[in-house]
Formats: structure tokens, C-alpha cells, sequence
């Protein structure tokens, strides 16, 4: 995952960079997926994110990370242009990338606190590559701009969803013990996950038996469901995610597997 997540957070810098670039005024005004921002709060929120981390070497982040800069940066650039606030961006993620580049795999596996607790600097860079995939979904959408919704950071990107479906399912949609679910994710990133409660709900490579219930939908469907971004009664209707097996379990798994936002 180490220096993956490098690469991944590559493909993330460069494909929002595409579409920012295409960008017309209106658009950058457009509300994203994310309820608290339009386009260009996320754009802000991206680079603020990467400038907080810019000169903190691997490991230096031991009892917080510093999330209070990420305000600070947003408050220097919320006046611009969305032209120069886009060049602000470009510059902020070009030094971000030089700094990327020189770190080592060994660096990449050391100790760091994270977003989700005590780590390693390679999960931080993966959970930021959830974080700019799924950013990057949320200006998408609402702009009818789908793309970037294969390939490896998308991948990891759904790991990192998969990491949390014990919670999701045990306590977001309360399976009882004893039960199973699948997830199917028919693309485009393809993946079935298990997760069987046995006195607590945990992710299983199998199951012993068939699923008490199937859900089915595409990943990026999934992904936003997961994060909270969308309202679940729009892709039921569609067809986008349906459930097979218990009936009653599957439209409740469906219309509850928000786990963040």
C-alpha cells in the first residue's frame, strides 16, 4: 500500500486537475455533493488539506494532525478569482507532488496518528486518496462530469469502505448475530465482500454458507451511499443498488450504509 498510495494520489491530483481546468464560472458556483460545500469549497478544502501536510515529514504527526491549518489556508484564498484560486491550487498540489516524490517506502511505514487513530504515514496517504476520490465524485455528480470512477485509487478507495463494513453493518444497519451479508460491486470497480456477525460483525474472505441477504449496486453508487453524499431513495428507484435474499434486511442495509460524511 506504501508507495501505491503515492501513485493513487497521483492519479487523484491529476484527474481533479483535468476537470477543474474545464470549469466555467457557473460551474465552480455549482453545490457539490458535499452539503457544506459548491465547487470551489472543495477545491479550497483539497488544497488546504495538502498544504497542512506540506513539510511535516513522515512521522511527524505523533498525538494530532494539525486539521486547524486547513481553515487557515481556506481564509488566504477564499476571495480569489476562481482562475487564480484554480493556479493557487495548481501550486499548492505541484510542491505537494515534488515533496511526495522523494519519500521512500520505509518512510512511508512509519508510525503516524491519522485521521482514523495511530497508523502509518501509507494508510494517512491512502485515507487521502478516499478523501480526494470521493471529493472528486462529489463535483462530478451534481456537474454530470462522471469519470475517474475506475482504476487503482478508485480501488483503494473502496478499501477503504470495506475496512469499515463491520461497523457499517453491525451498527449502522444492526444485522443480528448469526446472519451474513454480501456486497456486490458490479463496477467499475468489481469486488464481492462478506461480512458474517458472529457475536460482533467482522469481514470474512468467504462464507460457510449463502448470504441472508445480497446487496448489488455499481462502486460508485456504493461509495457515495457509504459517505453520506446521496440520498438513498434516488438510486433504489433507479435501480442503481437493489438486494436479494431477506427482503426487509436488504432495504434496510440499502437505506443505511452512511458510515461518514
Amino acid at each position: 500500500m506504501s508507495i501505491a498510495a503515492i501513485d493513487n494520489l497521483n492519479a487523484c491530483f491529476d484527474s481533479v486537475d483535468a476537470l477543474l481546468s474545464q470549469l466555467d464560472d457557473t460551474q465552480w458556483s455549482v453545490q457539490s455533493y458535499c452539503p457544506d460545500w459548491d465547487v470551489r469549497g472543495v477545491a479550497m478544502h483539497l488544497a488546504a488539506v495538502e498544504a497542512m501536510l506540506l513539510g511535516e515529514a513522515p512521522g511527524s504527526f505523533t498525538d494530532s494532525v494539525p486539521f486547524n491549518k486547513v481553515g487557515d489556508y481556506v481564509s488566504s484564498v477564499a476571495d480569489l478569482s476562481n482562475a487564480d484560486l484554480l493556479a493557487a491550487y495548481r501550486a499548492t498540489i505541484a510542491e505537494r507532488k515534488a515533496e511526495l516524490a522523494t519519500y521512500t517506502s520505509e518512510q512511508m511505514d512509519v508510525a503516524s496518528m491519522t485521521p482514523v487513530g495511530p497508523q502509518t504515514y501509507g494508510r494517512f496517504m491512502a485515507i487521502r486518496v478516499f478523501d480526494y476520490w470521493v471529493h472528486e465524485q462529489d463535483i462530478r455528480g451534481p456537474l454530470g462530469l462522471p469519470g475517474h470512477e475506475a482504476g487503482a485509487a478508485a480501488a483503494m478507495a473502496i478499501n477503504e469502505i470495506e475496512i469499515s463494513l463491520p461497523y457499517i453493518v453491525g451498527k449502522k444497519i444492526g444485522l443480528g448475530d448469526g446472519k451474513s451479508i454480501t456486497f456486490e460491486l458490479t463496477g467499475p470497480v468489481e469486488r464481492t465482500m462478506h461480512v458474517q456477525v458472529d457475536g460482533r460483525a467482522g469481514n470474512v474472505d468467504a462464507l460457510d454458507a449463502p448470504a441472508d441477504v445480497v446487496v448489488t449496486a455499481d462502486s460508485t453508487t456504493f461509495a457515495l451511499l457509504a459517505c453520506g453524499r446521496i440520498d438513498p431513495q434516488g438510486p433504489i428507484d433507479a435501480g442503481e443498488i437493489s438486494w436479494s435474499g431477506d427482503m426487509e434486511i436488504g432495504e434496510h442495509a440499502a437505506r443505511n450504509l452512511r458510515f461518514t460524511m
